[in-house]
């Protein structure tokens, strides 16, 4: 077992039983169930929405080819300068480029999943710039040194009361405070850096490709600001995010909100085509898409699980994974965390150091039912310990006991061959610190099953 392996179990163990953990959890996504019920309501046929976004979505991934040009050729056409980036590297580097030619030492952004991936935020504070989270969720995850929790929610670990504490530490504000005066807080401390700013980064939600924009959904105005006060705008986006036409945010806006966070549809929705044109009052002088490949053309080649990449990042699998509940999101040590990233993950970062990831689900699947875009998450995690398993990423312990397993499970004879007392010691000799270690172990019965039925129907 891998090193990161070893890491996600003993993680796991803790945060499984850290009450205060899991109380904090299931209240918020308690909150979080409730709303979406309420939201979904609003749709006439669900299903039917899910079909068309599932199809939109194959369409895109089937010729992703033809969509990403058609997109650069449109953005370019307004003036925006598009960058292609293979991996985290080229895109970081690519990035600082652009800071050190306008000489930037200041940067604001907006919330992004993707810059978290290539960790934009460590890289510039490396080469001396700051940068600056104006997401509340993320301000407050970057003050406290931490990595998001959750796809959408980024501080959903943390009670009112933590982030009280938090402020009042770093800003002296009172320990009563309530959330509306901490966001004031807040708020007070960012407007500033907004003018102050050189350069503005976020993400984007979709790209399109038919009108060369992108377009942004956030409920704080941070986004916005980000992009207007800045004389220089970077969008940092992944090449997965793409739709085909302007008219298919009718569908993927209210489904991306209401699998989000449960809303009708988000409170900002802007969309980008460029920099400032000459009859324009407000936005950026220079602006720039960077499409980020970084495996997910890896994840692209696997016709099996390539739609995984069909992923809006709404969040709604990892609200309704038993297990994400239970163990929280730090604990997969990955950007993308619950059932979407343990999907993912393992094409995008290497299947031999986070394949364990596939093997943290209990199947249930509930992620797949939740699903605004049907991807089969269930299956696709399955999928991925086939190929762990052909790529021969299994301990020599593993495949013996499988062997073994198999073995006896084809044969009733070899089955009923080890007396119940012999299946008893066996599985507390080597189930006992790992099964067994928060439960107490099964006991199997002295006769087997086709001893007992023998006996009963003998007449």
């Amino acid at each position: 077992m891998g090193h990161t392996a070893d890491e996600f179990i003993v993680a796991s163990e803790e945060k499984a039983f850290d009450m205060k953990h899991r109380q904090i959890i299931n209240y918020n996504i308690g909150k979080y169930d409730a709303a979406v019920d309420r939201g979904l309501s609003k749709f006439i046929n669900l299903e039917n929405a899910k079909r068309k976004g599932h199809a939109i979505k194959w369409r895109v991934m089937e010729n992703l080819d033809k969509f990403l040009p058609e997109f650069e050729a449109n953005f370019q056409k307004r003036g925006g300068k598009v960058i292609w980036a293979n991996d985290a590297e080229e895109a970081n580097r690519e990035i600082l480029n652009i800071l050190k030619k306008a000489g930037a030492k200041t940067v604001v952004k907006s919330k992004s999943m993707v810059t978290e991936e290539i960790e934009l935020n460590e890289f510039l504070e490396h080469h001396h710039i700051e940068s600056l989270e104006t997401d509340l969720g993320e301000y407050i995850v970057q003050l406290l040194g931490q990595k998001p929790y959750h796809i959408v929610t980024p501080a959903m670990h943390l009670s009112k009361e933590d982030i009280a504490k938090l402020f009042n530490e770093r800003f002296g504000t009172p320990l009563d405070f309530t959330p509306e005066q901490l966001t004031q807080k807040a708020r007070e401390l960012l407007r500033e850096k907004y003018v102050q700013a050189d350069v503005g980064i976020t993400g984007a939600n979709f790209i399109i490709a038919d009108t060369g924009s992108i377009a942004i959904s956030e409920n704080e105005g941070n986004a916005r600001l980000s992009t207007s006060f800045p004389k220089i705008h970077i969008a940092v986006v992944g090449i997965e995010k793409l739709i085909p036409s302007m008219a298919d945010l009718d569908l993927f806006w209210p489904m991306l909100a209401t699998h989000g966070t449960g809303q009708n549809l988000t409170v900002y929705n802007t969309i980008l085509s460029g920099p400032r044109q000459p009859d324009e009052t407000d936005g950026p002088e220079e602006m720039y898409v960077v499409l980020l490949d970084n495996g997910r053309t890896n994840l692209l080649a696997q016709k099996d699980q390539r739609q995984a990449l069909y992923c809006i990042r709404c969040g709604a699998c990892l609200n309704a994974c038993p297990v994400y509940k239970n163990i929280g999101g730090h604990t997969y040590e990955t950007t993308y965390s619950g059932p979407i990233g343990s999907i993912i993950t393992p094409h995008m970062n290497g299947m031999e150091e986070f394949k364990h990831l596939s093997y943290a689900s209990s199947l249930c699947g509930k992620c797949t039912e939740v699903c605004p875009v049907k991807i089969d998450i269930h299956k696709m995690l399955l999928l991925n310990r086939r190929d762990a398993v052909k790529e021969n990423l299994v301990t020599t312990q593993e495949k013996w006991g499988w062997a073994a397993w198999k073995k006896g499970m084809l044969k009733r004879k070899t089955m009923d061959w080890l007396s119940g007392k012999t299946k008893n010691f066996l599985l507390k000799k080597f189930f006992k610190k790992t099964w067994g270690h928060f439960r107490e172990m099964p006991k199997v019965s002295a006769k087997s099953f086709s001893q007992e039925w023998k006996e009963k129907n003998t007449d």
